[in-house]
């Protein structure tokens, strides 16, 4: 509870940072995420092996996106699990679809494109930038449930992990107690894999983040990719 308690008080530090992070970076990232599905089509021909792979989907924020990393997909922790996935001999493709910027209800009204390309393994990580804005919990769980509903509908059998996250305890302790529990609730209403917090082992460690205190250097990636791990080869 310290290391989450100490990783929320900097993000108060800089409460402005991913609203601000929406208006410079959206576009661009709007315009590569654009790109994810026909890239992969491009890989599959160029790969007849890999058109046999499942596909994990990591949908997210900038936190899976690899926001300030040097080379942002290739270092970020959906890359670091396909190479774990990889060196496992497991037959699984990792798409990143991580936006910077996304909120649970920018990330409702993107879902529907990003499901064009086939789902096995749904990994859903937002909500962050819901309480920074203080948006009501309910909002947000009503947010994530039509996501999975659209996944659901779409790939009836594909299974799901959902990454929780932790509103600042600026908020109230009310807002705080609500916040968590609508991944609570999500996982049990929807019986999927919950990731408790996503940043564990990385939240409010300095040499794991970036200079502002809230997104993972690499080396923090790969503590996420740990837990992240644990959690989804439950459902490989």
């Amino acid at each position: 509870m310290q290391l989450i308690k100490q990783f929320l008080i900097l993000l108060m530090i800089t409460p402005f940072f991913f609203s601000c992070n929406s208006d410079t970076q959206e576009n661009v990232d709007n315009t590569n995420s654009a790109n994810n599905a026909p890239i992969a089509a491009k890989e599959e021909m160029a790969n007849p092996k890999d058109s046999k792979k499942k596909n994990i989907l990591f949908f997210g924020d900038s936190l899976t996106a690899g926001y300030g990393l040097e080379d942002e997909i290739g270092m970020a922790y959906p890359q670091i699990l396909q190479d774990k996935i990889d060196s496992l001999g497991l037959n699984y493709r990792v798409i990143n679809a991580g936006l910077s910027g996304e909120t649970t209800a920018t990330g409702a009204n993107r879902i529907g494109w990003v499901l064009k390309q086939h789902v096995d393994i749904f990994v859903l990580e937002l909500g962050g930038n819901d309480a920074l804005r203080g948006v009501k919990p309910a909002e947000t769980e009503k947010n994530l449930q039509a996501i999975l509903d659209e996944v659901k509908e779409k790939y009836p059998d594909a299974k799901v992990v959902v990454a929780g996250m932790e509103a600042p305890p600026t908020m109230g302790n009310r807002y705080t107690s609500e916040f968590r529990k609508v991944f609570q609730n999500i996982a049990v209403n929807n019986e999927v894999v919950l990731i408790p917090f996503l940043l564990d082992k990385v939240g409010g460690i300095a040499k794991y983040n970036q200079p502002d205190g809230i997104h993972p250097t690499e080396e923090g990636h790969r503590l996420v990719a740990e837990t992240v791990w644990e959690y989804l080869k439950e459902v490989l």
